[in-house]
């Protein structure tokens, strides 16, 4: 929505446990601030209201993975395994990439949007919920434009859908 949230999209048990499945294959994430401190929360998961299990399989997997947080007003950070760049340097980025024996994910949309005007990203994974919102924040901020060939979907019963693409060269 306008601010942010996405507890619109209901995601339910089965959409986690497939999430989890796939977050596992990240070593490291690369972060926008807002996104990093929407995130941050899995550093201490006790904050949170009871939560299924599921959903709490999420944190060892965000604890495990380093992260990188790119941002010009954050001053410090707050989790374990994290560190703050002031710039985006797509260079130092294929560089990570290419020494990196598990995967690099990219969330924020400014951060994701440089990503892949760099030709650093490879393949998206997008959960569509179903819901039409009439406003919000963009899904990516800037000029984008990447053509896809869809790598697989999976349907889930509680309508949302997750589709894979690759970027086509």
């Amino acid at each position: 929505d306008e601010h942010g949230n996405f507890d619109w999209a209901e995601l339910g048990e089965e959409v986690f446990v497939y999430i989890n499945n796939r977050e596992r294959k990240n070593g490291t994430y690369l972060f926008g601030r807002k996104m990093y401190e929407t995130m941050a929360v899995w550093e201490t998961p006790e904050v949170l209201p009871p939560l299924i299990p599921a959903i709490l399989e999420f944190v060892p997997i965000w604890q495990a993975a380093e992260k990188i947080v790119y941002s010009t007003t954050l001053q410090t950070v707050s989790t374990a395994k994290t560190r703050l760049e002031r710039r985006f340097e797509a260079d130092v980025v294929r560089e990570l990439k290419a020494g990196a024996t598990r995967e690099v994910a990219v969330g924020g949309p400014a951060l994701a949007a440089h990503a892949i005007r760099a030709g650093l990203v490879d393949e998206y994974h997008l959960l569509i919920a179903p819901i039409i919102a009439g406003s919000g924040n963009p899904y990516l901020s800037g000029k984008v434009a990447v053509k896809l060939e869809l790598l697989d979907e999976r349907r889930f019963d509680n309508g949302l859908v997750h589709v894979r693409y690759r970027a086509k060269s």
